[in-house]
């Protein structure tokens, strides 16, 4: 898989990769060599996670052989109020690998999963060290896609809504994590006003009706009516009042088993 990947990459970039056969966690891993000094644009490939993590502590299915599991270190030397838009850029970065490699364009749920046809296809899970100056030390963008999976290959609990690339369009893995790493380096992030406007067009979220759900609190329901410039959710709880969300879990009504 390692050179598989590498043949379809720059030159340059090949001396960036990191390949594992079986890592605890890509962004595990990715943090304890971002804190020992490795550079930017550093990229980890796994073809198996025994730990794979997903947001709010969640955890990442990642079986050898059907998906890529990638992190990529970033040294962006700005503050972390510059970086609130990281997520949302990553999303539409892999959103062009996807097209790019597969042949098709996936939506995006607030705020990280890819998903089509109603199916969770990837996750991403983007996080920060800040310096003692305050400044964004690293960034870990760590995204995990489904690539070969069958339906009856996922857990029963997610198997009504997790999907893979592969059960659209054929898909190479070796191609798209070429892709994907190219993608998630290449990334202008001073260019917000540009990602942004890519990322709401792709949101499946915006318009529906979805749930916040947090933790110690009552779901509460609203309809999703905008995104703001830092990639926060818009939420109408009630006639003309809207809420900046910034946390949470939101669900959409008829996706993922919330109805």
């Amino acid at each position: 898989m390692k050179e598989q990947i590498l043949k379809h990459l720059p030159a340059p970039l090949r001396d960036s990769v990191l390949y594992f056969d079986t890592v605890d966690s890509t962004n595990t891993q990715a943090k304890r060599l971002a804190a020992q000094g490795a550079p930017h644009g550093t990229v980890l490939i796994a073809d198996h996670q025994t730990g794979g993590r997903g947001r709010l502590g969640r955890t990442f299915l990642s079986p050898a052989g059907t998906g890529v599991y990638m992190s990529v270190i970033l040294r962006p030397g700005c503050l972390p109020s510059e970086l609130m838009h990281l997520t949302c850029a990553a999303a539409v970065a892999a959103c062009d690998a996807v097209e790019r490699t597969v042949g098709f364009r996936p939506g995006i749920k607030w705020t990280n999963d890819l998903v089509h046809n109603g199916k969770k296809l990837a996750g991403i899970l983007t996080e920060l060290g800040v310096s003692p100056k305050g400044t964004v030390d690293w960034a870990v963008i760590g995204i995990g896609i489904n690539c070969l999976q069958r339906q009856d290959d996922f857990d029963p609990a997610i198997r009504s809504f997790a999907g893979s690339l592969a059960m659209f369009a054929p898909c190479d893995r070796a191609k798209l994590a070429a892709a994907l790493a190219e993608a998630l380096t290449g990334m202008d992030l001073a260019a917000r006003a540009e990602i942004m406007t890519i990322y709401r067009r792709s949101c499946i979220t915006l318009g529906r009706e979805v749930s916040l759900l947090r933790a110690d609190e009552k779901p509460r329901h609203g309809r999703a009516v905008g995104i703001d410039e830092d990639g926060a959710l818009m939420v109408e709880f009630a006639p003309n009042v809207v809420e900046i969300i910034n946390s949470g879990e939101i669900s959409i009504r008829g996706m993922y088993g919330y109805t």
